[in-house]
């Protein structure tokens, strides 16, 4: 819709992380790129469209959590001309990306980090931008800015056409599974993985997502959703429902284990209300791998001082 094309990239299962094409003008450019397993998705869509690879201008990554930019040293081999825009924070991890790769290790372990984002390429410095906040770019015959989000990560920044009413954005605006989707519409939940997650900022960023009146919001996962001012409360009420959740852990012996079933029953009575009829175990199957990363990243907030 409007020149953009959601992919799928077959990140732990369909229909869970996106890329996004954007065409227009006879030029291209990515929002975020998956996994390094990803990238041959990537191509596929670019000749699907009859696009070449020189037409690529940008390589746009909200932030450089490896489910949205794991595969951008690998993509950007292939598009020779595509400049890569980032975070100020974001840009020293894509030219060298040992630390990054090395945190990931940590919590996922080398077999499963290998499994799941497998060989991350450096990109050279050179072909690297920081984008600064309020930074505009101008893809074909549309002029897109960039505003610095953070909450999610200090690192992440949203994209914003606003004369069309369009903004990618990343993990900003929470997560909504088409699985999900009832006659009600779409359903929300925020993220609050590792290792960043600020309560206060996240709402303020979504407040500022949602001043721009946005027409439709492009999630990396998973795709296109409406009636951002719906969602945006529901984000708003979910934030304060976590830190609620996280603060009622913050004496036990293993928070994490003590907010995921927390995390997972306030989720569950979210899709009650919302009309969804999948049963426990299709919500498990769904939600589990999120909420062990939300867990995670709220006791990492608890263990900075919980401001």
């Amino acid at each position: 819709m409007n020149g953009i094309f959601t992919i799928d990239t077959r990140y732990v299962r369909p229909h869970m992380d996106a890329s996004h094409l954007i065409l227009d003008g006879g030029r291209a450019a990515f929002v975020d790129t998956g996994s390094e397993h990803s990238v041959p998705f990537l191509l596929e869509a670019l000749a699907e469209h009859n696009i070449d690879a020189a037409q690529v201008d940008y390589l746009m990554l909200t932030h450089v959590h490896l489910d949205h930019a794991g595969g951008a040293g690998r993509l950007a081999a292939a598009l020779p001309r595509a400049k890569v825009l980032v975070h100020p924070r974001g840009a020293p991890h894509l030219a060298d990306p040992s630390r990054l790769i090395a945190a990931t290790r940590a919590v996922y372990g080398a077999q499963r980090f290998a499994e799941l984002y497998g060989d991350i390429r450096p990109i050279p410095a050179a072909r690297i931008a920081a984008v600064s906040d309020g930074q505009k770019i101008v893809l074909g015959t549309r002029t897109w800015e960039f505003i610095h989000t953070p909450g999610h990560a200090l690192h992440h920044v949203c994209i914003v056409d606003r004369e069309a009413g369009d903004i990618f954005t990343g993990d900003t605006f929470g997560v909504s599974y088409r699985e999900f989707d009832t006659a009600a519409g779409e359903f929300v939940f925020t993220t609050s993985t590792p290792t960043q997650f600020d309560p206060s900022q996240l709402h303020a960023s979504v407040e500022r997502l949602l001043k721009f009146e946005p027409r439709a919001l492009y999630l990396t996962h998973y795709g296109r959703v409406g009636d951002a001012p719906r969602l945006g409360a529901d984000l708003h009420a979910d934030i304060d429902a976590f830190v609620s959740i996280a603060r009622g852990a913050a004496s036990a012996a293993d928070p994490v284990a003590d907010m995921a079933p927390k995390l997972f029953a306030h989720l569950s009575a979210r899709l009650d209300a919302h009309g969804f009829a999948g049963d426990s175990a299709r919500r498990h199957a769904i939600l589990d791998g999120d909420i062990e990363l939300n867990a995670a990243g709220l006791a990492a907030w608890l263990a900075r001082g919980a401001s």
